[in-house]
């Protein structure tokens, strides 16, 4: 079957695969530092409201996008636009973005497989929080071995998308998603038995809505955009491997419950771990992973030291999976633009994105240890990649798309996509159509200010 024609073979495949790529390290991450900053239950009522009128419509419109041209983004952005030329050069967002991003989430990514590692050999045993605060900045400051564990996981990734879009990417995501959600459902049963587990579930479920601000609103409604991993055309590239007799609007909300779920169930996870070891606050981002959680596992085990490293292990072993089912859509959305539009085969296509996110990867990895002091508008190369995707070309690109479907694309062809040709009914397209003319903009620019700091 040619590549142009390819689509999943399944929809359980597609929505796998759909949700693989919302789901990642942000939501292991991201979710419990933005909850714990942001005043707990509150926050997420607010986080859930705007995944419902922002992300989800943002997700419809990349979807419908990709399916109605089929062959890729360009495609689906001229021919939906009537012929305009213009649109074509949207086809190239996804490659700028999905290497840049995948360059410096591939760091991240090879971070998860060392302590992986270290939780598999023990390595943690032993160690006391200072030991844990070392032992990270050493490692993610040495020059070689992040680059081993970087091109390890790019290998890795590039291996499965070059088997194509159903024996790679679906068959890949019918295999890692259910085993991510195996290793979330026993990892939250063993944290109900810990004994902060009751403070952590009552600031995960009862709501303190004194604590909320404007700011926690904004922060709400950025978490639910940035977690769907909306504007990259990220799903726009996955869009066009859907069916013609899948229902959009339907996948799209099961899509975003499931990633909804896994971001809940993670802070199910973090939130009665941290409250077990006195002095502990759950938003510290990136470093409660490397550094707080390690220190955590082996404390409230530490009268079992057999559950401290299965509970260390299973944990690095989940942000392994969430890591890869990501970093495959970034890889796909980059590297389908070669293999479509220049003829490559499959494999040298994604050889290529490989090579060239490896090379920038390195750059990234640098900035944290021989080249930390080298900076560019005063941010460090691993900084500047995750400001230029997630400020700038996140929140440009959702506003785009919502303004090309909203007021560019004649209504009827939209109408006529979600609703399969007028064969499904779909009650809620008045409502979804008001959001990406207005509703979703105004949130987009909002947001878009908010992380510019200038709002």
């Amino acid at each position: 079957m040619s590549e142009s024609k390819t689509n999943f073979g399944s929809k359980i495949g597609a929505i796998l695969a759909a949700a693989g790529s919302a789901v990642g390290l942000g939501n292991v991450w991201r979710f419990p530092t933005e909850t714990g900053a942001n005043g707990g239950a509150a926050f997420i009522l607010i986080y859930v409201f705007f995944m419902i009128v922002l992300g989800v419509p943002v997700m419809i419109s990349e979807l419908a996008i990709g399916r109605y041209g089929q062959k890729n983004v360009s495609h689906s952005f001229f021919t939906m636009s009537g012929n305009k030329k213009m649109w074509a050069y949207m086809g190239w967002f996804p490659v700028v973005a999905g290497i840049l991003v995948l360059s410096y989430y591939a760091v991240v990514a090879g971070w998860t497989l060392e302590y992986a590692f270290q939780a598999g050999i023990n390595g943690f045993a032993g160690k006391n929080a200072t030991d844990y605060a070392n032992d990270f900045v050493a490692f993610s400051s040495d020059p070689v071995k992040p680059l081993l564990w970087l091109g390890l996981i790019l290998a890795f990734t590039g291996v499965i998308v070059a088997c194509g879009v159903q024996k790679g990417i679906e068959r890949g995501a019918k295999i890692m998603m259910p085993v991510l959600f195996l290793c979330i459902a026993i990892l939250v049963f063993c944290s109900f038995t810990l004994p902060g587990a009751s403070k952590g579930l009552s600031f995960l479920f009862h709501p303190d809505f004194s604590k909320v601000t404007g700011s926690t609103i904004l922060s709400a409604m950025g978490q639910a955009f940035f977690s769907l991993s909306v504007g990259i055309c990220c799903l726009c590239t996955y869009g066009c491997y859907f069916r013609k007799d899948v229902n959009l609007m339907k996948d799209s909300l099961s899509v975003a419950g499931i990633d909804t779920l896994v971001a809940l169930m993670s802070g199910l996870i973090i939130f009665p771990a941290v409250y077990s070891v006195q002095g502990l606050e759950p938003n510290a981002g990136p470093a409660l992973v490397f550094i707080t959680l390690p220190n955590v596992f082996q404390q409230v085990f530490s009268g079992v030291p057999a559950l401290a490293y299965g509970f260390s292990l299973l944990f690095y072993l989940l942000l392994v999976m969430a890591a890869l089912t990501s970093s495959i859509s970034m890889l796909e959305m980059s590297a389908a633009i070669f293999i479509r539009k220049f003829k490559m085969s499959r494999t040298l296509g994604c050889l290529m994105v490989v090579a060239i996110c490896f090379l920038l990867g390195m750059i990234c990895s640098f900035s944290f240890g021989i080249w930390s002091d080298v900076t560019v508008c005063s941010l460090g190369f691993f900084d500047l990649f995750d400001f230029i995707v997630a400020k700038l070309l996140m929140p440009i690109g959702a506003l785009i798309i919502c303004l090309f479907l909203g007021w560019v694309v004649d209504e009827k062809i939209l109408r006529n996509e979600l609703t399969n040709g007028g064969t499904l009914r779909q009650p809620l397209y008045p409502l979804y159509r008001a959001c990406i003319r207005y509703f979703a903009p105004i949130c987009i620019t909002l947001i878009f200010l908010n992380e510019l700091g200038l709002f």
